[in-house]
């Protein structure tokens, strides 16, 4: 089982007062919310003593592996992974392995590879929220799913929690998309065709804020009339700022400063000999294919115009100056 070859031993001994270096691997930093989740990585991992080194992928899955094996060889303490590709990583994280390197699986489920813990927002509940908050505004009608990428794993748990809440359901699937690369250029071209074709629904699940965006940006541009409830997750500041001004419906908030604090901090332990089962977090598990994965599962909450203040403002994500002044 990946969870169980380490163990405390003398590592933690040798490791204690040493200087902890961790890897973080992330796929891309084009999208505002890895921005922020990675200037809290870092300043946590500070604060407990840890430098942190940044290999920003491009959004290339072979350029992640190799900046993946540049941390290994580099003998980092520990590893922290936003996957490009989910099932893409298996020989490169076992090498890891192979040099006792812990790894975290962050926010996204990495597949068919020896992760030691997956520490994430719950992305299933994520798209059970999505569509409970569709449903209340528009319980019979027609439903489009304009996603990320089908690499992204999270795409599958969300669609996989949306259509368990959607089943039996007179608010109807009529088509799925899947944004390529989270390239929102795509995202935008489809959905100006589906409204050239005179294909608009009551309701629009999209992967991410961004995505939104793209999708608000082109009901604006050619059906300006339309009446169209739109969902994104991440809370973006111009999503925020749709929602109260009724372009966009609803948002999910995932706490994403405490994610990357808790994923800072367990990063940090296992490096210096913690075992996975002391640190004490653990809620839950995951099957990546390769065995169950212990995990630290955070709860996402949905936000609209009603609940913007007490859920964004005042938990300080966004200030009301960014959110209702633009």
């Amino acid at each position: 089982m990946a969870c169980e070859k380490k163990s405390a031993g003398n590592k933690k001994s040798e490791i204690k007062e040493n200087k902890i270096t961790i890897g973080f691997s992330i796929d891309t930093l084009a999208i505002e919310r890895w921005r922020r989740d990675t200037d809290v990585f870092i300043a946590t991992a500070k604060e407990l003593g840890a430098n942190v080194i940044v290999q920003n992928a491009g959004n290339n899955i072979d350029e992640q592996i190799r900046q993946i094996q540049y941390l290994i060889d580099k003998n980092v303490n520990a590893i922290v992974i936003i996957a490009k590709k989910a099932d893409a990583l298996t020989e490169v994280i076992t090498n890891a392995t192979a040099k006792n390197i812990p790894v975290i699986s962050y926010d996204r489920l990495i597949l068919n590879a020896p992760v030691d813990l997956y520490v994430t927002i719950d992305s299933e509940k994520v798209g059970e929220l999505m569509a409970q908050e569709m449903l209340k505004k528009c319980p019979i009608g027609s439903l489009y799913c304009i996603y990320g990428p089908l690499e992204d794993y999270n795409m599958t748990m969300i669609r996989n929690g949306a259509e368990r809440v959607l089943s039996g359901s007179q608010l109807r699937v009529g088509h799925v998309y899947y944004t390529d690369g989270w390239n929102y250029d795509l995202s935008y071209t489809h959905m100006c065709s589906l409204i050239r074709e005179k294909k608009i629904p009551n309701a629009i699940i999209c992967g991410n804020d961004a995505i939104a965006n793209s999708v608000i940006q082109a009901l604006s541009e050619l059906a300006p009339d339309s009446k169209v409830l739109i969902s994104g997750q991440d809370a973006d500041v111009v999503n925020c700022q749709h929602i109260v001004k009724g372009r966009q419906y609803v948002t999910i908030y995932k706490p994403i400063t405490e994610l990357s604090k808790r994923a800072a901090a367990c990063a940090v332990n296992l490096s210096r000999g913690v075992t996975v089962e002391e640190l004490g977090l653990v809620n839950g598990s995951m099957d990546n294919g390769y065995g169950r994965i212990p995990s630290i599962l955070l709860a996402p909450v949905a936000v609209t115009k009603e609940n913007m203040d007490s859920v964004i403002i005042e938990s300080g994500f966004h200030t009301q100056e960014e959110i209702y002044s633009r």
